[in-house]
């Protein structure tokens, strides 16, 4: 009873903070207006500014945002406990995470649809948009090469999903076709779709798909390349030929799972078989970091992240059709992801305790079931274990509504893969926009070019991924830095929109300003602890890269706080058309 309680308390707190606090913000703090012309109107170009419906760029906001995000860091962090977990993700989401994404979406709107790396220069200096490129950049180089490592992993535990995996892709093309060139209904065939692609999902349940060795490449280093190449390919088509038209799919299948996920806790609660086995609270779990600063750094995806913010202000601000519709997409998508991670915290909390596989075969439950898996930080800690506990866990409680747990796993592989899917085709069309806006500021323009920048972008993570071997999980090595380098872009990001905020006058910052503090104090103590931790580990790679973003975060935080008391609160020049 104890995770069905938890779930209708999260899912009402979801919604009456939306309905309140964000509409206040959306109306009193950032003054949306619909007379407002956003730069998918004033730029579009067919290719990526295209004026959408709000539904649509929901569907391609919030499933880029989420990937794989929302349910690997709950799925470790919940080692120290599954109240820390919830209550960071709640609190996280509504007044951190949800701000960040919709501030950033709505200054990148006022400013042409830049990235925030690009409008940093305006709100605080030149120095430090350079600064904000670099650490970008970083994200995204890490992001792009572990994504294509993360998918093969994926379909390697999960080979049913390939068949649907794959096949989404020329259903998405028809169905961009039917919409954008023949005027066909979008949500009648968007339904179709589904459906159709569902039917995919029941033939890869039972004809799995596993990749050979090829001229010596393990299967991994070979669905990294071609998963690389269709990257570059994804996001140098106008995004209404894939990236719409997929990701509204994505959107319905959001919609399928997470109603399987929540009638399984209705139905197991009712027939006594769902029990929360985690602990409520574990402050030392064996091996693991200490729960305060790591907590906040675990979970990022489903409380606040940083990669938000450049898809905010890469991708969905040239999409997003009215001002008005940047409530919905930056506010709500994060507040859905908050009730994705609430999800994953119960099926790792109590879902796994209903049946749980070890690797010699032997199936335990309750109690055992999870300190099995949880037993130490290590033995939790690697992908294949933080995404088996979700789907298995998930899977569990599908099964209780009478599917076979074979379609109930195949449907959670297909779920977690298409998402991730999401996220590299994203973050390689937004390090595109990155690698073009930086070649533009130094007058290479040759190097602008959507396809150069795109090569650039997924050049450069195919030799990150490929450079300790064949296998394809060189990005591995600077993995240990992502979570503090996307939580310190988060409070970096949070420091633009409280400046952005504090130049409109009043106390409207605040509501960037608390949030921000919170997540420098945290990614900075973070940072200073990963430097002794890898100095103890005699990694000098790791060593360096972290001085270089401990003093990045320090310069821009320090920066940012001299631009604060240095402004008045008066409007610029270049701010009087904005809406105040």
């Amino acid at each position: 009873m104890q995770a069905l309680l938890i779930m209708v308390l999260a899912f009402a707190g979801y919604i009456i903070m939306y309905k309140f606090y964000g509409e206040f913000i959306g109306s009193r703090i950032f003054k949306l207006s619909a007379s407002f012309k956003t730069p998918a109107h004033e730029f579009e170009d067919g290719i990526d500014y295209v004026p959408t419906k709000k539904e649509v760029i929901f569907g391609h906001h919030f499933t880029s945002i989420a990937g794989t995000g929302p349910i690997v860091g709950p799925a470790i962090a919940i080692i120290w406990g599954w109240v820390p977990a919830l209550i960071w993700v709640f609190l996280g989401s509504v007044i951190m995470g949800a701000v960040h994404d919709f501030g950033a979406l709505i200054i990148s709107m006022r400013n042409s649809g830049k990235s925030i790396s690009e409008y940093t220069a305006k709100y605080i200096n030149n120095r430090t948009k350079i600064f904000f490129f670099l650490i970008v950049f970083l994200e995204l180089w890490i992001v792009i090469a572990v994504f294509g490592l993360v998918i093969a992993i994926i379909f390697s535990m999960y080979p049913q999903s390939v068949i649907p995996i794959w096949l989404e892709i020329p259903i998405a093309v028809y169905l961009g076709y039917l919409i954008y060139k023949k005027g066909a209904n979008v949500m009648l065939w968007s339904i179709i779709a589904v459906i159709v692609m569902y039917i995919t999902v029941v033939i890869g349940a039972y004809v799995p798909l596993k990749m050979p060795a090829i001229a010596g490449i393990p299967p991994t280093g070979v669905w990294s390349i071609i998963l690389l190449t269709y990257a570059f390919i994804a996001s140098t088509l106008p995004v209404t030929t894939l990236l719409q038209p997929r990701d509204f799919i994505n959107s319905h299948q959001l919609v399928v799972a997470m109603t399987l996920l929540i009638l399984g806790v209705i139905v197991s609660t009712m027939s006594g078989g769902l029990e929360i086995v985690a602990p409520a609270i574990q402050s030392a779990p064996a091996q693991a970091p200490t729960m305060w600063p790591f907590l906040f750094i675990t979970i990022a995806c489903g409380a606040i992240s940083g990669f938000h913010a450049l898809v905010s202000s890469g991708t969905s601000a040239k999409q997003v059709r009215s001002e008005q519709d940047a409530l919905f997409v930056g506010y709500g998508s994060m507040l859905l992801e908050g009730t994705l991670a609430t999800l994953v915290i119960i099926a790792v909390s109590a879902g796994i305790g209903m049946g749980y596989t070890t690797k010699s075969g032997e199936v335990l439950t309750g109690v055992a079931a999870w300190t099995t898996h949880y037993s130490s930080w290590a033995a939790a800690a690697g992908l294949g274990s933080k995404v088996s506990a979700f789907v298995d866990g998930a899977a569990n409680m599908i099964a209780a509504l009478g599917l076979s747990k074979g379609i109930a796993l195949t449907i959670m592989g297909v779920f977690v893969a298409s998402f991730a899917g999401t996220t590299l085709d994203t973050a390689t069309r937004i390090q595109r926009y990155v690698v073009a806006e930086l070649c533009s500021d130094l007058h290479l323009h040759v190097l602008t070019n959507r396809y150069v920048a795109t090569a650039i972008a997924v050049g450069t993570a195919l030799i990150l991924a490929f450079a300790t071997g064949a296998s394809g999980n060189g990005a591995l090595k600077l993995w240990p830095l992502f979570g503090a380098v996307n939580q310190t872009l988060a409070g970096l990001a949070l420091i633009v929109i409280t400046l952005y905020l504090k130049s409109k006058g009043g106390l409207k910052w605040l509501i960037a300003g608390a949030p921000a503090v919170f997540m420098i104090v945290m990614t900075i103590w973070a940072l200073v602890l990963n430097q002794g931790q890898f100095g103890t580990q005699n990694n000098v790679l790791l060593q360096v890269i972290n001085v270089i973003i401990l003093i990045i975060a320090l310069w821009i935080a320090v920066e940012g706080l001299v631009k604060f008391f240095s402004t008045n609160g008066n409007l610029s020049a270049e701010d009087i058309t904005e809406p105040i």
